[in-house]
């Protein structure tokens, strides 16, 4: 199997758990998802939009498009991004309608790259501004790893209230993805 392959599964895996994620997390009164209950992101609605900004902010590194991935307020201006834990959208329906348009452009992109892509080295800049250089194939490696630990710490908290998220593995995936075809 390729980088290339391994990452197609993990965007579909990305989206598999949203969709998981926010059904659950839907269920929630709004109280509920953005009570602080001591998370690094403290509640499950910053962890959620922690990690919608952080996406954004990859996907606009790794595509060079940083505009198209730039959050909007409801009037359609640039949110300006100040810091990680920023709540980029109140209202839950907001942020799951931008977290499912944000997946189809994770699985558009993932689809476009290939391995000497992969091979390639991306430079960009940090927040404080210096500048850095990986092999872009760690920094998707990166990326989704990254998803996959905050949305590990909101199934922890869903978990503390009581509240089954359901099977999280990439595996079970797979079998549903089997399944299907």
């Amino acid at each position: 199997m390729s980088w290339i392959e391994q990452y197609r599964a993990m965007a579909r895996y990305n989206r598999w758990m949203n969709d998981k994620i926010f059904d659950v997390v839907g269920k929630l009164d709004d109280a509920e998802r953005k009570r602080d209950r001591g998370a690094f992101f403290r509640s499950i609605h910053g962890t959620l939009n922690h990690i919608l900004l952080a996406d954004r902010t990859w996907m606009g590194r790794f595509t060079g498009d940083v505009a198209r991935f730039t959050s909007r307020d409801a009037s359609g201006k640039a949110v300006e991004i100040t810091s990680l834990a920023q709540e980029l959208y109140a209202d839950f329906a907001d942020l799951t309608r931008e977290r499912a348009g944000t997946d189809a452009d994770i699985l558009a992109w993932i689809h476009q790259i290939d391995e000497r892509a992969l091979s390639s080295d991306l430079s960009f800049k940090m927040r404080n501004g210096a500048v850095v250089t990986y092999p872009l194939w760690g920094l998707v490696g990166h990326f989704f790893n990254h998803q996959t630990h905050h949305r590990g710490q909101v199934t922890t908290l869903l978990t503390q209230m009581g509240i089954d998220p359901g099977v999280t593995d990439l595996f079970a995936m797979l079998r549903d993805e089997a399944s299907a075809s």
